[in-house]
């Protein structure tokens, strides 16, 4: 199990495992209704959170992606999935441990993993809450993208990192 030190709470990475997609689930879920209120619209939080449970929509890479979950004690706070191997799908935290290093800790494993297969480019569609997360750690901004999520109008971009 990798570590990383923030304060004395008993913080730590393990991969993900197939017993965990109900708690992916919710922290998807939770990230999303606690996320910056400046950012989404109501009717955008609740088109986007939906999909948590929508049959579907996140079973591939819940099912079949490779990531890692960030724990505090033994509950799971935040998670990053690659899906398929050189696109990062999902990358979430729950609101109360935002801003306390779980997604930085996740990236820098989840890139860590990719340089195994180097060298490679990751790609995402980044949402408004993390794009300044990843173009901090490296990532550029390919294109800005406008998609529909239960006839709702959302805006986000197309990133990708090269590890060498």
């Amino acid at each position: 199990m990798a570590s990383f030190s923030k304060n004395s709470l008993n913080r730590y990475l393990r991969p993900c495992e197939s017993s965990d997609e109900i708690a992916l689930r919710e922290v998807y879920e939770d990230a999303i209704r606690t996320c910056d209120k400046s950012l989404y619209s109501q009717e955008q939080i609740e088109a986007w959170s939906a999909l948590a449970y929508l049959p579907g929509i996140l079973d591939k890479p819940l099912k079949q992606g490779v990531g890692w979950v960030s724990c505090v004690d033994k509950t799971i706070e935040a998670f990053a999935l690659k899906y398929p191997h050189n696109r990062l799908a999902l990358l979430y935290c729950r609101g109360r441990s935002s801003r306390q290093g779980h997604a930085t800790a996740l990236l820098n494993q989840i890139e860590a993993d990719t340089l195994k297969d180097r060298p490679i480019t990751l790609k995402t569609e980044a949402s408004l809450c993390s794009y300044q997360l990843l173009l901090r750690h490296g990532w550029t901004i390919i294109s800005p993208e406008e998609i529909q999520i239960g006839g709702v109008h959302f805006s986000r971009y197309l990133m990708e990192k090269t590890l060498y």
